[in-house]
Formats: C-alpha cells, sequence, structure tokens
C-alpha cells in the first residue's frame, strides 16, 4: 500500500505547483526581465495623419476601441473634448478569453477577430493586435496603434472637422511641460499599474510601487496649487493621466495591489479626477463596469475565480470636484 504524503508535505507540493502554474501563466500575459520585472512591448504601427499616404479627412479613419484599455481610453477622451464623434466613428472590441484577445460583435472588413484585422493590414504580422488601431478605411491599413501617437493626431490634424478647433491640448509654449510630466507619468503610473501588477518578483514590485506613489504624491503637491498638471489649462497630460486614475480605486488598488491609498484619498487629486470626469463629453467615454468585467474576468492569474467585485459606485465621480 502507498505511504500517504504528510499534510504538510502536501501543501508545499500544492503550492509548488500553483506558483509554477502561475509564473507560466504570467509569462504569457505578461512578458519580464531576468528580474522579474513586466516589459511592455512596443507598438508596431507607427505612420501619421497629415502625411500625403493619409491626409486628414472626414469619414475616412475609423477608431478600434475596448472599454477596459486605458490606453485606447485616452484616444476617446481626446475624441470628445475636440468634437470628432462625427468625423471619425468608433468600434467597439470585447475581450475574449477563449480566443485570447479582442473580437468583433459584428463582422467588421471581413474579421472576426482584431488580430485578422492586423492580418488583414499587414500580411503575415505575428505581432501583439492591440487596441487602439487608427484605421484607414480607404487603404485598408493600420495608421496608428500607439495612443500617445493618435491623441496628438487627434488634437492638431482634424481641426478643419472638430467642433471644438480652437481647443489645443498640446499648445507649443506648454510642450515642454507637458512632455516632462508625459514622461515621468508613463512609465511609473500609466504603466506603473501594469509594473506592480504583472511583477513576478516581490523586488520588481517594491520597486514599482515605490515609483507609482512617489509621482501620485507629486501630482497631489502639484494641484494642491494648479487646476490642471501644467496650470491652469487642460492638455494632453490630464488626458494621458486620466484613464489610470479613473480605474484606480475600481481595479489597480486591489487587484494590482496598488493599495497604500486610493485616488479618493488624496484631496487634490480625487478632486481633480472628478473634475476630469465631469468635463464635457468626458463621462460618456467611461464604462465603469466594462472596465471591472475586462480586468477581474480575463486576467486569470491574477483572479482565478472570475469573481467580479460589486464596487465603488460610479455616482462618486459625480460628486463636487471642490
Amino acid at each position: 500500500m502507498k505511504k500517504a504524503l504528510p499534510p504538510k508535505l502536501i501543501i508545499q507540493s500544492g503550492k509548488f505547483v500553483w506558483t509554477t502554474l502561475w509564473h507560466v501563466m504570467m509569462s504569457k500575459l505578461a512578458p519580464r526581465n531576468p528580474s522579474g520585472e513586466y516589459i511592455r512591448p512596443s507598438s508596431q504601427f507607427r505612420n501619421f495623419v497629415g502625411t500625403e499616404a493619409h491626409p486628414p479627412t472626414a469619414g475616412r479613419y475609423k477608431l478600434y476601441v475596448g472599454w477596459g484599455c486605458p490606453w485606447a481610453h485616452r484616444t476617446l477622451v481626446t475624441r470628445a473634448l475636440k468634437g470628432l464623434e462625427d468625423a471619425i466613428p468608433i468600434t467597439i472590441v470585447s475581450p475574449s478569453p477563449i480566443e485570447g484577445g479582442w473580437v468583433f460583435d459584428q463582422p467588421e472588413e471581413g474579421c472576426r477577430t482584431l488580430a485578422e484585422l492586423y492580418a488583414l493590414a499587414q500580411p503575415g504580422y505575428t505581432g501583439r493586435c492591440t487596441v487602439p488601431v487608427l484605421w484607414d478605411m480607404e487603404t485598408k491599413k493600420i495608421v496608428n496603434n500607439e495612443s500617445s501617437e493618435i491623441i496628438v493626431m487627434l488634437n492638431s490634424e482634424f481641426n478643419e472637422f472638430a467642433k471644438n478647433p480652437t481647443l489645443d491640448l498640446y499648445p507649443e509654449e506648454l510642450r515642454p511641460g507637458i512632455d516632462s510630466w508625459n514622461e515621468k507619468i508613463y512609465p511609473s503610473v500609466n504603466n506603473g499599474v501594469y509594473r506592480c501588477g504583472f511583477a513576478q518578483s516581490q523586488e520588481a514590485y517594491d520597486k514599482a510601487c515605490a515609483e507609482l506613489f512617489m509621482i501620485l504624491d507629486e501630482i497631489e503637491r502639484t494641484l494642491e496649487t494648479n487646476r490642471y498638471l501644467c496650470g491652469d489649462r487642460l492638455t494632453l497630460a490630464d488626458v494621458r493621466l486620466f484613464p489610470t486614475l479613473f480605474r484606480f480605486d475600481a481595479v489597480y488598488y486591489g487587484l494590482f495591489k496598488c493599495n497604500r491609498r486610493r485616488i479618493q484619498d488624496y484631496k487634490y487629486l480625487g478632486a481633480y479626477l472628478r473634475h476630469l470626469y465631469q468635463l464635457p463629453g468626458v463621462a460618456a467615454t467611461c464604462n465603469l463596469e466594462a472596465v471591472k468585467q475586462d480586468y477581474y474576468g480575463n486576467l486569470f492569474p491574477l483572479n482565478p475565480g472570475g469573481i467580479i467585485p460589486a464596487g465603488p459606485d460610479v455616482s462618486s465621480f459625480l460628486q463636487s470636484p471642490s
């Protein structure tokens, strides 16, 4: 008769198996360096509207976005602020754990998945198939899939068709300050929450978490005297920060272990978030339930049970910013 393993050994063996399985799943979800730090792959399509190949034209371009994706969200916010809804239509794609990527509710360009659309644009493409995608409906090509570049184009290249053409979110005189904030916010906040959640070593997590809250604290001090990051004027620096702040308390605080403080625990940063949410058109770009479904429902290594939390209440964003 085979001798049973002692309970302690069974527990230790089970922990070893789960830890090994978790690292295997995380390696597919989130590429890392030897120190266990999450490394985000670069976007691959980097062309621009405003060139001979892609002239600015109303109705020629489309944005493919997902409600849950913060990178896609910044393009929706810029589109809303500029009043480009009539000039640039959107298609919402949904994450599918079965497909392992984004899928269309209805076929687009003869494609059922975003991966098929990427293959249509560039046959043989084997890279990541991400949103947002700025799509040229005339040439059937991807113009750009880098959100930081798409929002610059939306700000400047479609003013002829915009309802708010005089709104400049990237003015020449403020660009040094905007770029300086972006250089801090992207690695430590926008991507920093992912570096916390996808860290595969304690050292990598501790480093990312410390950087995240160091920059959030710096932003809090800035907002004590400034309405926006660059003074009294809304810019692309604010647009780039907003989607991360919007998701923070609902997702990143718990699921990604960014739990030193919630955004609502900051006096000025919390008020700033509510102010941005209440700007005309911005709330319509926000779908908190879809965000929670995307993160909690599809990141299996971080939430094996797939349980979607009940809160927070979206009405908190409607409280007075003051």
